[in-house]
């Protein structure tokens, strides 16, 4: 797994969001993403949308995701 494919992913499940993701190791990343879909929502339910965009990779292929989610403008 590289982290390009984890960004795509989530871009194809979160269309208007600005995605950033690193990992160096294949099974542990970090991603930074932006979403006007956050607005609102606690950090909980924002961690399971992008979760949902990578479905059964979550702990089998990837196994650990640090998110930090936010919306433009940081304002949440």
């Amino acid at each position: 797994m590289d982290s390009t494919t984890i960004e795509q992913m989530i871009r194809a499940g979160l269309p208007a969001a600005e995605v950033t993701v690193s990992g160096d190791d294949g099974v542990h990343f970090e991603a930074q993403v932006i979403c006007d879909s956050f607005r609102g929502k606690p950090t909980l339910q924002r961690h399971r949308m992008v979760y949902a965009t990578l479905g059964e990779l979550m702990g089998r292929e990837i196994h650990a995701l640090a998110l930090q989610t936010d919306v433009p403008g940081g304002d949440s």
